[in-house]
């Protein structure tokens, strides 16, 4: 029987975390307040004067400082929102500082319009003055989106179709959420389980065989009748996206969505090159979990059973803070003690409360310690959710600790990088430590199905995007049974001979949510290659000549990789990475990256002979 949850003023002060680098009190947080009208005038004083670099440094001078300010307030009124969603006082504070957001972009949303519009040798010369020595990637960011820019009234046209464009996404989610409703189905007792879009995948990791497959056919019967109307919406979010492009002369709709991040289209490419190239292992691995399962058939609502029980382990709080810095040796002494102080200082919310929202995530600003949220009950699971948004926290705050504010926030492209180093640093000390057959077997195929997850699913769904873009480009019509067969086909593809394709496995591509933000599940594959090529390169100095020698040379695997964390958003993406160590220029982070999939089936064959 599970515990009832407390109210958070019952949870003692050690497990609640410490705002007090934000504000120390609601009062604090009004006082700050109050200064937000000054601050938007000072960057609205600026429209129709960005002619000189003298006058474009001190605008982005005032419009850095509105930043932090409205950082500053936003993450405090969020995070206390998130410690109880019923506290009316909490909701009130986030619903003021978002209204002022509102109006403070729109009253300096004239900055880059304005900037873009000067010829190009004006930008170039405010880029090259001394006075703008601290803003020189800020400006050549600019200057690159110059050519993709369009007149004012052009600009203002396309910004009023904002809402049009979002439809399709809406339409989608709104029928996933609100509108689908599934049959029940019985389980192997017969007793009755809902099935719904929140539930779906623990279905499917369910032990039971019958479970699985008649929550699979009644969610799927449910995606089939509405099929026509996914069809359309995902095709008028391709469409709008392929619209958008070509009114800005991208050459295409994906090299707009790469441009952000000034990430080329052969980083994409090489990607699935290379992960198709590796997709023999990856056919070893679906006849494993047929093995593993005792099938003499392997369907796609087999892909998610556990293939051994789950770990039975608990962890206090106070276990899991030194399994993590354990785990984190090989990153140094200074890096642990870091996240040392992180546990003693309070970043961390750690169990559930009655309102308190749920998952987990990390936040902060630049003048605040990260905070982390979590909802922590004791699972490894939990443990390493909690290591993965330490990395998270890490990263930012190697970042705000050595770049101006401007600079201090990374990229989606690396975000997930810091965060699955430290999960596989984790899963590596505990795969050391763990002798018992069942129990190694559980964390050799969680980090297969990791991986799987990441890197295989997620280059999958990044080529259904790149061929469903590629037909709306070539004026071919997104109909279900257009889309049906190209996903039914890559499917097919990704898991090899031994996978049953069940009908309604074509049409999982109208669940996955991400497809209506176009070419960003591919950043999840490249993130979690580059973390394994890192956390490998890392693991293998500390095994061969320790860490301590490790950090003693500047080019060390460990000595990169933690310059890479104070790096931010100073530099392109894919520089930064470098800077780790890793270029995805190349296929050789992947392709390192597969070979330790490889390795680690090796060691789960090997192993599944004793169990």
């Amino acid at each position: 029987m599970s515990t009832p949850l407390k109210e958070r003023n019952e949870i003692d002060e050690q497990y609640r975390w410490d705002l007090s680098t934000l504000y120390a009190s609601d009062e604090a947080f009004e006082e700050e307040f109050r200064k937000l009208d000054a601050c938007i005038a000072n960057v609205a004083a600026f429209a129709g004067k960005l002619t000189d670099a003298a006058a474009v440094h001190a605008c982005f001078e005032a419009d850095t400082a509105l930043d932090l300010l409205l950082s500053d307030l936003f993450c405090y009124a969020n995070l206390r929102r998130s410690e109880d969603t019923r506290a009316e006082d909490a909701q009130a504070l986030y619903m003021r500082i978002y209204g002022k957001y509102v109006e403070a972009m729109t009253q300096t949303s004239f900055v880059r319009p304005e900037l873009l519009s000067l010829p190009e040798e004006t930008l170039q010369a405010i880029r090259d003055d001394e006075a703008m020595r601290d803003y020189v990637y800020t400006m050549e960011r600019l200057l690159r989106s110059k050519p993709h820019t369009l007149t004012a009234d052009q600009e203002q046209l396309l910004a009023s179709f904002g809402e049009v464009f979002a439809a399709p996404s809406e339409i989608a989610d709104n029928l996933m959420d609100a509108d689908m409703v599934f049959d029940s189905v019985t389980d192997k007792d017969g007793n009755e389980v809902e099935v719904s879009t929140s539930s779906y995948i623990d279905l499917q990791m369910s032990g039971d065989r019958i479970l699985r497959e008649n929550a699979f056919r009644s969610f799927y019967k449910g995606y089939r009748q509405h099929i026509n109307t996914f069809a359309a919406s995902y095709g008028g979010t391709v469409k709008g996206h392929v619209a958008e492009a070509a009114a800005r002369h991208y050459e295409s709709s994906r090299a707009m969505s790469m441009a952000h991040e000034n990430v080329p289209g052969s980083v994409y490419d090489s990607l699935i090159e290379a992960v198709r190239d590796n997709l023999p292992t990856m056919y070893r691995y679906v006849d494993f979990r047929k093995t593993m399962l005792g099938l003499d058939e392997l369907h796609y609502y087999d892909v998610y059973a556990p293939l051994v029980a789950d770990l039975d382990v608990k962890y206090t709080y106070e276990e899991a803070q030194e399994l993590i810095l354990k785990a984190i040796e090989p990153l140094g002494k200074e890096y642990g003690d870091i996240v040392r102080g992180a546990f003693r200082d309070r970043w961390i919310d750690v169990y559930p409360n009655k309102g308190k929202s749920s998952g987990a995530f990390s936040s902060g600003t630049y003048h605040s310690n990260p905070y982390i949220l979590c909802n922590f009950t004791g699972s490894l699971n939990e443990v390493s959710t909690i290591i993965h948004e330490m990395g998270h926290s890490m990263h930012s705050w190697n970042s705000n600790h050595n770049q101006p504010p401007q600079y201090a926030d990374y990229t989606i492209f690396v975000a997930e990088v810091a965060s699955t180093v430290n999960e596989n640093l984790l899963i590596h000390y505990l795969l050391e430590h763990t002798d018992e057959p069942k129990a190694r077997m559980a964390l050799l195929n969680q980090y297969l199905e990791n991986f799987k997850g990441t890197v295989y699913r997620q280059t999958m769904f990044a080529e259904f995007e790149k061929a469903a873009h590629a037909m709306a480009e070539n004026g071919e019509p997104l109909t279900p049974a257009a889309l049906n067969a190209l996903y039914g086909g890559l499917v097919e593809d990704y898991f090899g001979p031994e996978l049953v394709m069940d009908d309604e496995v074509s049409c999982e591509w109208a669940r996955i949510p991400h497809f209506y933000r176009p070419f960003y599940v591919y950043k999840y594959a490249t993130s979690y290659s580059a973390a394994v090529a890192l956390s490998e390169a890392i693991l293998k100095e500390a095994r061969e000549i320790g860490t301590e020698a490790a950090l003693a040379d500047p080019e060390s695997a460990v000595r990169k990789y933690l310059r890479f964390l104070t790096l931010g958003g100073s530099m392109d993406p894919l520089d930064e990475l470098k800077v780790a160590g890793v270029d995805l220029s190349t296929p050789a982070p992947v392709k390192a990256a597969l070979e330790k999939f490889d390795s680690v089936l090796v060691e789960a064959e090997a192993l599944a002979e004793k169990l």
